[in-house]
């Protein structure tokens, strides 16, 4: 527990140098689709063995919502536990059965291995919003988010 909280915040530490490195995306517009409802981009910034931990991996990805758009309801690989750090905007969440919530930036969640994300959205349908997500996981687990069949 003590190698896995020096290494998140290690992370949370860095988090403000890696955005800065980040090339801000453009956001997508819905143009000729309409009906289709839009969803986040997610970059991987960095995918990495953690020495001291064998077996596990250190992922973490910026994900960025255009204004009004949505994640499906989801899960991650069994073993992820996930670090979330909203960088810009807000974000509208909700993790299995707690209620959901609006986090701005500077705000955090944690995910434990095996939670149900039924909420990832932008929570403006004006601006855009942007989210650090940091995931400790086994370094097998390929797929990371598994969206909901329903």
């Amino acid at each position: 527990m003590r190698r896995i909280t020096f290494s998140l915040v290690a992370v949370v530490a860095l988090a403000g140098v890696v955005t800065s490195m980040v090339p801000h995306l453009d956001t997508p517009t819905a143009g000729s689709t309409q009906g289709v409802p839009l969803r986040e981009t997610v970059t991987v910034i960095a995918d990495e063995p953690i020495p001291n931990l064998p077996g596990k991996r250190l992922v973490s990805q910026i994900v960025d919502y255009p204004p009004g758009a949505s994640s499906v309801p989801h899960r991650h690989a069994r073993s992820a536990f996930i670090y979330a750090y909203v960088l810009s905007g807000a974000i509208r969440s909700q993790v299995d059965d707690e209620p959901v919530r609006v986090y701005r930036p500077g705000e955090t969640w944690f995910e434990k291995p095996g939670a149900y994300h039924r909420v990832s959205a932008n929570a403006s349908d004006t601006e855009p919003a942007r989210l650090l997500a940091v995931l400790i996981v086994d370094a097998a687990d390929e797929q990371l988010v598994i969206p909901d069949p329903q």
